[in-house]
């Protein structure tokens, strides 16, 4: 076997240099060909580490075995992270900074006036003392979830370099388009043969989230009728007015994401595409409780039919797709899950902290799909924003946790 001993904080800041912005708009699986460039980049580390069985496949998921060495019967768990970057921002020549030994205060980054404030990121102060990545203020960071994947592959290393900690049969995922919900759209689930998984893709050092959102997105196809606008009094009714119309019937300090928290939800309205005769406006719906789901886009079908009983000449299509589920009622079924979760967090000298996420996982998806798969924490805050940081401490902190979880699911059988 081939040492291959970068550190965590070394393998994170070489893996965020890497383009990896997936594109809702693309039908291609992945959605971006620049994705592999990580992954190809992955599966040549892991095989020098020793994972015989690395391998990037033709849709773009990595998969790779470390093999048990023990004698017990073991469950097999996965460790699943996603290599993609949010299409919300560019993830192109990011250039991190280590800001070394945090004292508090503002961090003020070299490029475009970008400060992040301790009064707008309150975690901060639990980071005094602390070394602190970002990106200089251009694009974002990347820490979501390119810490997740360099701590899966940093825990990896070290129990291949310590093999007499004893531990089951551990699989290795990492996915495409996470960030535009199709992270385990082709994933063979078969061929990675878990009975259980961890995402590592969550926020503050400790927290383990065992509550996502549901999701659903909601098209609303407007068809206006169009005329020559000279000649347009009492006949043109444009679909571009009646998209405004039904917007603006929001509420303005309710059921959006800028007025809202904890387990609220709401709806969002996230494009805008076409013309004066024909529309499409796309929106995300978000209630941890799917009755509270369905409720929303009501409220949303009512606002559009009372809009469209104005104009005599227009119609609108309506459509609901389904994203993902919260996924507590998967993991309440398997309490050993968060019990050993719990357990690792605190052998790290940690505090776990429950938490209901504000969002879904790859981990939402895979728990309907048969493996039970709630999320830890890789440190990152800020996401997919250029005021987005890690915390070294706290990556390498997360890996800790993840070598204790491997290690209790072997205690534990």
């Amino acid at each position: 076997m081939n040492n291959y001993n970068y550190t965590v904080v070394e393998r994170f800041l070489k893996y965020v240099k890497i383009d990896t912005q997936s594109d809702p708009e693309s039908p291609s699986q992945p959605s971006t060909e620049k994705q592999k460039d990580l992954s190809r980049i992955l599966v040549d580390e892991l095989l020098l580490m020793g994972i015989k069985d690395a391998h990037l496949d033709e849709l773009g998921y990595v998969y790779g075995t470390l093999e048990s060495n023990s004698d017990k019967n073991v469950p097999v768990i996965c460790f699943c992270s996603h290599v993609d970057t949010s299409p919300e921002m560019s993830g192109k020549n990011v250039n991190p900074t280590i800001h070394k030994n945090y004292q508090g205060g503002d961090i003020i980054l070299p490029n475009n006036n970008v400060v992040i404030s301790p009064s707008e990121h309150p975690d901060l102060k639990d980071q005094i003392g602390n070394d602190i990545i970002t990106a200089d203020g251009t694009t974002l960071l990347g820490a979501d979830d390119k810490a997740g994947v360099a701590e899966i592959m940093d825990a990896v290393n070290f129990l291949l370099n310590n093999p007499d900690i004893k531990h089951g049969t551990v699989k290795i995922l990492f996915t495409p388009d996470e960030e535009i919900g199709r992270g385990v759209d082709k994933v063979d689930l078969k061929k990675l043969g878990a009975d259980f998984a961890y995402t590592i893709d969550g926020e503050t050092a400790g927290m383990i989230e065992d509550e996502t959102f549901s999701a659903d997105e909601v098209t609303i196809k407007i068809k206006g009728f169009n005329t020559h606008p000279g000649f347009a009094k009492d006949i043109m009714e444009p679909a571009i007015k009646i998209a405004a119309d039904i917007i603006s019937a929001l509420p303005k300090d309710s059921l959006s994401p800028e007025t809202t928290s904890g387990k609220e939800g709401f709806i969002h309205p996230i494009s805008i595409n076409g013309g004066n005769d024909e529309l499409t406006l796309k929106f995300i719906i978000r209630d941890f409780d799917d009755n509270g789901l369905t409720e929303k886009e009501n409220f949303l079908r009512n606002i559009s039919e009372n809009v469209l009983k104005k104009y005599n000449r227009s119609t609108f299509e309506f459509i609901v797709k389904e994203q993902y589920r919260n996924f507590k009622n998967i993991l309440d079924k398997n309490p050993k899950l968060i019990e050993y979760a719990k357990d690792a967090v605190t052998r790290a000298g940690l505090t776990p902290v429950m938490n209901a996420i504000r969002g879904g996982t790859d981990g939402s998806r895979l728990s309907y799909m048969g493996l039970p798969c709630p999320n830890i924490f890789d440190g990152g805050h800020a996401f997919h924003s250029t005021q987005e940081w890690v915390s070294v401490q706290d990556m390498k902190k997360a890996v800790e946790v993840i070598v204790n979880l491997i290690k209790i699911w072997e205690e534990k059988s």
